[in-house]
């Protein structure tokens, strides 16, 4: 299916974008719980006070943000994803942040493991926060090898299936989503996600690290959690701090992926309140707004995003390369979308 419409321009711009900005509102203060933030913070609806730029309240990235950003970099000079070329990115620049597994996957490339070697036997959520820009080749009409490629580009990292799957699961969802095929229920978002991610991991058992409550112990596979306790926190009506708590809501997947789908199912027609919810309500907080912003943007474009976000969002993928963020999203619609409207 070609990807057409006077909005897709808009729509790739918003899912890149908000990759970055739900990045930048939460990395400032991560891996708290949501009480314990607000008790430091308040509720969080702007940039926070950043050590890093002599305490301005500017949005600077984490690894959501960088390594999302590489990647689209990466297409733009290779027209397609070059798995060896991707990983040596990965591995030979700064990442700020990162996670245990790609701090893993850094190592072992570094140490001279090929790219299929180097990836590592994690469910963490370290691929699913950057696989966003995988469908920027395909707009071009050829879908048919998207899903592979999808795969290949989150084992550079996390060679795990549930990495794999979920990240598979979630470039379909985006895809519908560039497409103007958002959907009308809450349930219907839970819906759409399961209905891709049940083939894929329906044979998997991972189980939660909840210290207790009702769901310490569960095991089973991500698809059966979102269609069980998800889906009944979602009948239930519970607000998104009760429910992402009920299952935790850090960087293991089985964690990331049920907070991300609750806070779409209850806020996907607010983007602006979702991204926040993201930012506020859970504890990996950074990464799991990345991903809802990648949604969010994808579902409704721009012209939502608040000015300040924008304004305040230095841009950057490295140390001192303030506005880059915003030169590759130009680039990526220039070379991706409008290339093929003409």
């Amino acid at each position: 299916m070609l990807l057409t419409g006077p909005d897709l321009a808009d729509r790739i711009r918003g899912m890149l974008l908000c990759v970055a900005i739900g990045d930048a509102l939460g990395n400032r203060s991560e891996s708290r719980s949501p009480q314990r933030r607000f008790e430091e913070f308040g509720h969080i609806t702007d940039y926070l006070p950043n050590r890093h730029v002599r305490g301005r309240r500017v949005g600077t990235p984490s690894d959501d943000t960088q390594l999302t950003f590489w990647t689209v970099e990466h297409l733009l000079e290779h027209g397609r994803l070059e798995p060896d070329a991707l990983s040596t990115v990965f591995a030979s620049r700064q990442i700020y942040g990162r996670g245990r597994a790609t701090g893993d996957f850094v190592h072992a490339r570094q140490a001279g493991a090929s790219w299929q070697d180097a990836g590592q036997p994690s469910a963490g959520n370290g691929a699913l926060m950057r696989i966003a820009p995988i469908v920027l080749p395909h707009l071009r009409g050829d879908r048919s090898s998207l899903s592979r490629e999808t795969a290949i580009a989150a084992a550079i990292t996390h060679n795990d299936p549930l990495a794999i799957a979920s990240a598979v699961a979630w470039v379909a969802l985006l895809w519908r989503l560039l497409g103007g095929d958002v959907p009308d229920s809450p349930v219907a978002w839970l819906d759409e996600y399961i209905n891709v991610l049940r083939p894929l991991d329906h044979d998997q058992e991972y189980v939660t690290r909840l210290p207790d409550g009702p769901l310490c112990g569960w095991r089973g596979s991500a698809s059966a959690l979102l269609d069980g306790p998800v889906r009944s926190a979602l009948t239930q009506g519970l607000d998104v701090r009760t429910a992402c708590n009920s299952w935790y809501s850090g960087a293991y997947l089985l964690e990331t992926v049920p907070s991300v789908m609750y806070i779409l199912a209850r806020h996907g027609h607010e983007p602006e309140v979702a991204i926040e919810k993201a930012v506020n309500e859970t504890r990996d907080n950074d990464t799991v707004a990345a991903i809802v912003g990648a949604a969010m943007g994808a579902a409704h474009g721009t012209t939502w995003i608040p000015k300040r976000w924008i304004d305040g969002l230095l841009g950057r993928t490295q140390a001192d390369d303030d506005g880059r963020v915003f030169e590759l999203i130009d680039a990526a619609v220039a070379r991706f979308v409008s290339s093929q409207e003409t």
